[in-house]
């Protein structure tokens, strides 16, 4: 089927890599091609809203630690693990081979959403949700192990989203309710201005018409 896919698309992006646009598509080359686009596209859409959460859980987490322990470098004083010290390490050294000087706002920013969604994880339940996380979501209401199980699956979208990776299977409709059920936890303001400039309905909602070809992808 690969024939009648164009030789450039083979060549820049790869066989390996739309192998699994073809496989999606039963086969059909053709269908490949847009579902690929779209990919692309819905990517595109879901970036605003999974930056806008990213940002807000990270800096909502560093500012409850940062009045908890009364220093901005908390990650000295808290009780991380072995991988949460060796990522604080890893930021670090990164910001070392970039900066003349490292500020621990600097390695606030370098540390992944993963490590930040990690601190709500059950192994720090007692010593971190407890006493000082719960504060960084004021409208959540519910249990912790649904909103870390919630926050780990938008981990894994972000990563896909930013790594060029497919998204298409995913039940996008749904995880894009959790990201605007959980950034209304730490921001409802926030998730306000957020949905005001969001594609992604309007992506969605073509996303038949954008695979059968009737129009072009827009990003």
């Amino acid at each position: 089927m690969t024939d009648r896919l164009p030789e450039w698309m083979l060549r820049d992006l790869s066989l390996p890599r739309l192998r699994r646009y073809i496989r999606a598509a039963h086969g059909d080359a053709r269908a490949a091609e847009r579902l690929y686009w779209w990919n692309i596209e819905v990517s595109a859409a879901l970036l605003g809203s999974l930056h806008c959460l990213e940002l807000a859980l990270r800096n909502a987490l560093h500012n409850a630690l940062v009045r908890h322990h009364g220093r901005p470098d908390w990650w000295t004083a808290a009780p991380l693990n072995e991988r949460g010290h060796r990522l604080v390490d890893d930021a670090r050294r990164s910001c070392g081979r970039r900066l003349r000087s490292t500020t621990p706002d600097d390695i606030v920013a370098e540390l992944s959403f993963g490590f930040w969604v990690s601190l709500l994880s059950s192994g720090y339940d007692r010593c971190f949700w407890v006493p000082v996380l719960h504060v960084a979501f004021p409208h959540h209401r519910g249990r912790r192990d649904r909103l870390y199980r919630d926050l780990t699956s938008l981990v894994l979208l972000r990563n896909r989203v930013m790594h060029h990776e497919p998204v298409h299977h995913r039940h996008l409709a749904a995880d894009h309710d959790t990201i605007y059920r959980v950034l209304g936890y730490l921001s409802p303001e926030l998730a306000k201005e957020a949905r005001a400039m969001d594609r992604f309905p309007a992506v969605l909602a073509d996303r038949a018409d954008a695979l059968s070809g009737t129009r072009p992808p827009r990003f």
